[in-house]
């Protein structure tokens, strides 16, 4: 649990934060459980956290349908140092292989997250 918290501050910054807080409030277990995994799956060594985060951003868009998961992971990606450029090549890249509706999604939460991080357009 020390390691999943110390991960999330430190990936996600206070997006991470926050979401642990709303889940605890609902189910204390999911809380858990989830920093416990990310602890564990941010913890592999066999790749760096930007790395991990390009995954995750392309997994998520993929999906086209987890848009609060995909802006905390925009939000990491930042964070671990992804460039605003580097984001939309991404998605513009799975948007290929998952359609245009999922990579559409992804675009307009990458914006929200881009102008609340204080980006220019």
């Amino acid at each position: 649990m020390e390691i999943g918290l110390r991960k999330l501050k430190d990936v996600d910054g206070k997006a991470g934060e926050e979401v642990y807080e709303r889940i605890s409030k609902i189910s204390p277990f999911m809380a858990g459980f989830l920093v416990e995994s990310f602890g564990d799956v941010y913890s592999i060594p066999a790749i760096d956290d930007k790395t991990r985060e390009i995954a995750v951003i392309g997994a998520l868009t993929a999906l086209g349908y987890a848009i609060p998961q995909l802006k905390v992971h925009i939000h990491a990606g930042l964070n671990v140092g992804l460039s605003k450029e580097e984001i939309l090549a991404i998605i513009n890249t799975i948007g290929i292989y998952a359609g245009f509706p999922a990579a559409l999604n992804a675009l307009f939460a990458a914006q929200e997250v881009f102008d609340e991080a204080g980006l220019k357009k």
